[in-house]
């Protein structure tokens, strides 16, 4: 007798049959959403999930909220067409009010708005011709981890490219720090290796067109920068008359906790890129740029789709409905709640290494607890960032994270004197000493397939794929932010039972996985 398949069952079939090898959600999230309201989605098999993806982070009211509804209601209503190029409409002129309230104050004053294209990508581009054009320069500072897009100039500037024409430079990363130090260390390391590159006539970087940088990077690993570095990297660019722009696609909308990153830090870009939260969960992409720099000619930079009408009313409604109502705040609270609850369950598991985020933007980052650490020997071939302690003054060094006296140097490692820097206040000895254990990427896909058994929808990032990423909307409620922690926690200790009848190490008490039902049965 055969067996008759379902509907959600068919429609997966037929989308594995037909659908390209690149794409990459519906292999790992095999729903088949229906509905869905705020933070929860419906699939076609009746099941529901608490939804922490939120369209990769452009649904910053989540989904089908009443105020976006509305205002999309309202353009079908009237009969306004609903694509125009670039005219001017009233839709388009109350979205770019509302964005303008909403920028950093030293640029809204003197910016100029570019539509392009409906994607993040789209916009980065046209960032990078808008530099290119306004300073006659071609080249770009970009850094290690980064993602910007999925076209040729986004790749570019984005981690793992080939032959670019950007010069990649180390972003700040206190887990896996590039220097081996972690803390206030590294970021005065990279700021360093920065105006280094830049100054250095045998460096081989000739004077770039622009610097890009994500205030928080977020498929890199969710890794905020750090915001002393963040300034410093303002005044290194303004010195030399590099436009700096930031990358706000996933950032931004009161994300990370402040309306756009960047505020966190006090610092104003020359360039801002958004798009994702700006159009209300449509397609809508723009560059905010410094007036003096709206150099190119009519025509450098257009889009077929740069007038979208519905998106453009979705997204005053977002911006509008954020600014009003805080949350922007509510998302820095919320944030540090989840944040200290995930540190609090790290104690309990060894195999989440680092637990790192900004506002509503969190990522775990999962590693084998039975690895091996990079070693620690005092050798100066084994340890290879090839930094000591003593000698030559770096100046600058001095006070960062409660540092007194204490500087680093090029040369062989000296045992005594690298563990007194890896035990300096700020630098978790630890890790600091010795490094991080290695990356986990098959724990964290583990994990993400128990959250979705449990009804939780996560996303994965990282260099290695190993962290497991958090995107819940702005609008997320104290018990929906207690399902997902009850969740995921549940999660995790099916993942730790897993990983140890693999190794053979005993499970403790509190690893045993809990029944379904209980508190994997709640929808928030």
């Amino acid at each position: 007798m055969a067996v008759t398949e379902s509907v959600p069952e068919g429609i997966l079939r037929r989308q594995s049959a037909r659908e390209s090898a690149a794409r990459t959600y519906a292999r790992v999230l095999p729903i088949v959403p229906v509905r869905a309201r705020g933070m929860t989605i419906e699939g076609a098999d009746g099941r529901r999930y608490l939804d922490c993806l939120s369209g990769a982070g452009a649904l910053a009211l989540g989904h089908n909220h009443p105020v976006v509804l509305q205002a999309v209601r309202t353009v079908l209503d009237s009969g306004a067409p609903l694509q125009v190029l670039d005219l001017a409409t009233p839709v388009k002129d109350a979205f770019v009010t509302e964005l303008f309230r909403t920028l950093p104050p030293g640029l809204a004053g003197h910016a100029r708005v570019q539509f392009c294209g409906p994607a993040g990508t789209d916009a980065v581009e046209a960032a990078l011709k808008l530099v290119r054009a306004a300073t006659g320069r071609t080249g770009m500072l970009a850094f290690t981890g980064a993602y910007h897009g999925m076209t040729a100039g986004s790749l570019e500037v984005s981690s793992g490219a080939g032959d670019v024409r950007a010069t990649r430079l180390p972003y700040p990363n206190d887990y896996r720090c590039p220097f081996g130090v972690g803390g206030g260390h590294g970021a005065e390391l990279a700021a360093r290796w920065t105006e280094s590159v830049l100054d250095d006539p045998k460096s081989g970087v000739r004077s770039p067109a622009g610097m890009i940088l994500e205030p928080v990077q977020g498929e890199g690993g969710v890794i905020p920068a750090p915001d002393a570095w963040l300034r410093r990297m303002r005044q290194i660019t303004a010195d030399r008359s590099i436009p700096l722009i930031a990358d706000e696609v996933q950032t931004g909308v009161g994300r990370t906790g402040a309306f756009w990153a960047v505020q966190h830090s006090g610092v104003t870009p020359d360039v801002m890129v958004l798009s994702k939260a700006i159009g209300g969960g449509l397609p809508l992409a723009v560059v905010v740029y410094r007036e003096d720099l709206d150099v190119w000619p009519p025509g450098t930079h257009a889009g077929t789709f740069r007038g979208n009408q519905l998106a453009m009313a979705a997204g005053t409604a977002t911006l509008a409905f954020v600014r009003e109502n805080g949350l922007a705040e509510r998302a820095a609270a919320v944030g540090a709640r989840l944040l200290g609850s995930l540190r609090s369950l790290a104690e309990e598991f060894p195999c989440m290494g680092d637990v790192r985020g900004r506002g509503l933007m969190i990522g775990v980052e999962m590693v084998d607890p039975e690895g091996e650490r990079p070693g620690h020997t005092g050798n100066a071939e084994a340890h290879r960032t090839d930094w000591t302690v003593g000698g030559d003054r770096v100046d600058g060094i001095d006070g960062v994270d409660g540092v007194d006296g204490t500087h680093l140097t090029r040369g062989a490692c000296q045992p005594h004197e690298c563990e007194e820097i890896h035990e300096a206040d700020g630098i978790p000895g630890g890790r600091g000493a010795r490094g991080p254990l290695p990356a986990a990427p098959e724990l964290a896909l583990a994990l993400q397939r128990e959250c979705l058994r449990r009804g939780l929808i996560v996303e994965l990032g990282g260099r290695h794929a190993g962290v497991v990423r958090l995107l819940p909307p702005l609008t997320v409620t104290d018990e929906q932010a207690s399902a997902v922690l009850d969740r995921l926690a549940d999660a995790m200790a099916a993942v730790a039972a897993g990983a140890a009848r693999g190794t053979g190490r005993a499970r403790r008490p509190s690893e045993q996985v809990p029944p379904q039902g209980g508190r994997a049965e709640r929808t928030g």
